[in-house]
């Protein structure tokens, strides 16, 4: 398994990038192509003790890096030699089997989109990150990738992460809900009731396990494995949960440092602490899959460090041999919505 990597995409690159793909081959087995400027990528090596480039890693050289501040629509076709097109060049050219980048999720949605394709009969590609719940996480599809939605782009959007919960999570027949202010299907505005009517007619032909409606309430508890939503709903869900999840972090670090005995107290429950800090680590997952590209595409979080590029590294393996592509292609049929029969040529 080959991982193409955007060695100058995020906060912290080129180092975390160069390091968290050095973890991934000693640890995963995989092989990785660092793209960006190459004498940055040796210095972070020789920074490291290491003057020559390790067996499973190759370099390939962009002369150019695309910044926040850029153009996201754009900035792949004006930066040719950016390590982000460069990057997707070689995913499109079969030289990889994934491609992973801690840039603009802006720039990466529009490259790969453009440059990779979308799934023929896919309409928009959307974000799918796990995101933490009571029962061990979930699929959030779409946060963020597109902001207004159509009925029909839900649907396929509980498709797509219905096969990535399956896939990724091991989850057998996921649990599918449609994110709304409330259960019944008589609820929210006309998108979310004529989706939740194109979702349980596929329930009810068995294409996916659709309970109906969840709020999110019931979504932050588990209650299903995809929770299906409009790029601007959902993205403002995925915010609320880690805004909550780092206000909650901070206010606990601040009650059990106040005295001795809640420093005390602190000792007694550091497990669980850690076990909850671990769960709200978006570098435990690593990335956020690109669904409905018709190559795997991950998107790193900016600020990640090299443990957290070397777990979207393992995602993005894991994708490329999950067949969830296949699933998709196969079962397109069912997630189109079906054209009313032509008139022309009807006779009076």
């Amino acid at each position: 398994m080959k991982i193409i990597v955007d060695a100058m995409g995020g906060d912290n690159a080129p180092q975390s990038n160069v390091r968290g793909a050095l973890a991934a081959i000693r640890e995963q087995g995989v092989e990785v192509i660092l793209v960006g400027r190459g004498e940055d990528i040796l210095r972070c090596l020789k920074e490291d003790g290491m003057d020559t480039l390790p067996a499973g890693l190759e370099i390939a050289h962009a002369d150019q890096v695309v910044e926040m501040c850029d153009n996201p629509a754009t900035a792949f076709k004006e930066k040719k030699d950016s390590s982000l097109t460069v990057g997707l060049n070689l995913l499109k050219e079969g030289k990889g089997d994934a491609f992973v980048s801690a840039g603009s999720t802006g720039a990466l949605l529009s490259a790969a989109t453009l440059m990779i394709k979308r799934i023929k009969g896919i309409r928009r590609a959307a974000l799918a990150p796990v995101v933490p719940t009571g029962k061990g996480g979930s699929i959030l599809i779409d946060a963020g990738a597109t902001a207004e939605c159509t009925p029909e782009y839900l649907l396929q959007f509980a498709f797509m992460g219905s096969y990535y919960a399956e896939r990724i999570l091991g989850r057998p027949e996921p649990r599918v809900g449609l994110l709304n202010i409330g259960a019944e299907p008589s609820k929210g505005m006309d998108l979310q009731r004529e989706a939740n009517s194109l979702l349980q007619k596929a329930g009810e032909q068995g294409r996916i396990n659709f309970t109906g409606n969840v709020e999110p309430r019931e979504a932050v508890y588990g209650e299903v494995d995809v929770i299906v939503a409009d790029g601007y709903s959902g993205n403002i869900f995925l915010k609320t949960m880690e805004g909550v999840g780092g206000f909650l972090a901070r206010e606990l670090k601040a009650m059990f440092k106040k005295s001795m005995v809640t420093k005390l107290g602190a000792l007694c429950v550091k497990d669980g602490l850690m076990s909850f800090k671990k769960l709200m680590d978006s570098g435990e997952v690593g990335g956020t899959a690109l669904l409905g590209i018709s190559k795997p595409v991950i998107k790193a979080h900016g600020s990640s460090n090299d443990y957290a590029i070397k777990n979207a590294i393992r995602q993005a393996a894991a994708f490329a041999s999950s067949g969830i592509i296949e699933d998709i292609v196969e079962n397109i049929d069912h997630m189109r919505l079906e054209k009313a029969p032509s008139s022309e040529g009807a006779q009076p």
